[in-house]
């Protein structure tokens, strides 16, 4: 197994102290009082407060200025002392920010993270051995009774489609400057985006060329989301649509002369015979000069080691609430099964926004 630098200093040798080893191990047993303590200290505005406050404040003043309870307040600080989101005074009783608690209260990334997880995942979560065990997204059931996640999107309840597609979004639209450089270095004239959600790769393409014609193929819940968020928008008139569900075996991508096939955050979706199926499919109607391009962010390939960690949780979510069988995957798994497909990467575009790869696509 392979693994970028960071990630194989990491997780090839150990690194702590029996007594380091001992308290995360009591971190872990503790998480979900973590994750809720760690929440409301952001919702109630105490981390705020404290990085506003450089002297610090005492548990008095933060009664005052949050008009909680004293109760409420001991219970909340008390226990982020314990976490590392703050620090205390001694002699003076004040709190104030740890450089934990900084990254917490103003980490775009992280608290996209907290959103997704409390809103989307929290409760599906009890339901992992289940789902484990029967290869289903066995927690989904806390959130509407859908096959998959992906189905119950549109009926999702605000808040946690806000924060589903959060998610999805800040991920990907980081990507999409430095994907578009890739995809257009050949000037495409048709191009096919498989699983185009809301159609925001879609108006992007259409506004960086004006010769580029897209069709998105998606669920027909999703293609009715992406109309209506399209609609009015500059070049979409020169985006169509192809409602189809890829895992009906009869489903058919159609015909046409694609320079390019673009899947983003796509293929995560599915198992590996899955995986395999639709690029089948898509094999059926590339010609010799097609380019399919595949943005993945593969946990092998992180800069970062913090990233790596992020992806590998992700997985856990496809597995308790997306679809229960498919996962983020290592960077050579996802080769294997391009190759199982008939299908050849001629070139690995690394480094793209925040940890994505594209890998670019042919046929042999």
């Amino acid at each position: 197994m392979h693994l970028f630098p960071a990630l194989s200093k990491k997780y090839c040798q150990e690194h702590m102290s029996a007594g380091e080893a001992q308290r995360l191990a009591q971190f872990i047993a503790w998480a979900p009082m973590v994750f809720q303590v760690s929440r409301l200290m952001v919702k109630f505005g105490i981390l705020d407060l404290l990085r506003d406050n450089q002297d610090g404040l005492t548990q008095d003043e933060l009664v005052q200025r949050t008009k909680l309870s004293a109760y409420t307040i001991k219970i909340l600080v008390e226990a982020s002392l314990s976490v590392g989101t703050v620090l205390v005074d001694e002699e003076t009783g004040r709190f104030s920010l740890s450089k934990t608690g900084w990254f917490l209260l103003t980490d775009d990334s992280t608290r996209v993270n907290m959103d997704f997880n409390h809103d989307v995942n929290y409760r599906g979560l009890f339901y992992l051995e289940e789902a484990l065990k029967n290869e289903k997204p066995e927690g989904l059931k806390t959130l509407g009774p859908w096959p998959t996640i992906y189905e119950g999107l549109s009926q999702l309840p605000e808040d946690v489609q806000k924060s589903w597609f959060g998610f999805d979004h800040f991920y990907s639209d980081h990507s999409f400057d430095e994907a578009l450089k890739i995809v257009f270095a050949h000037n495409p004239q048709q191009l096919m985006d498989v699983g185009g959600n809301t159609g925001r790769f879609a108006l992007r393409c259409v506004n960086h060329s004006n010769n580029v014609r897209v069709t998105i193929v998606d669920l027909p819940g999703q293609i009715g989301m992406m109309r209506n968020n399209i609609q009015g928008k500059p070049g979409a008139e020169r985006i169509g649509d192809y409602p189809a569900n890829m895992l009906d075996e009869n489903t058919k991508l159609p015909q046409g002369e694609w320079d390019v096939i673009w899947m983003s955050q796509f293929l995560d979706c599915f198992s590996e015979a899955q995986i395999v199926a639709i690029l089948q499919k898509a094999a059926a109607v590339m010609n010799p000069q097609t380019r399919l391009f595949i943005m993945e962010t593969f946990w092998d390939r992180q800069r970062y080691e913090t990233t790596a960690l992020c992806l590998t949780m992700t997985s856990v979510y496809f597995t308790a609430l997306a679809n229960g069988n498919s996962k983020m995957y290592h960077s050579e798994d996802m080769a294997r099964l391009i190759e199982k497909a008939g299908l050849k990467v001629v070139h690995t575009h690394d480094g793209v926004g925040r940890g994505h790869s594209i890998l670019e696509v042919m046929k042999p």
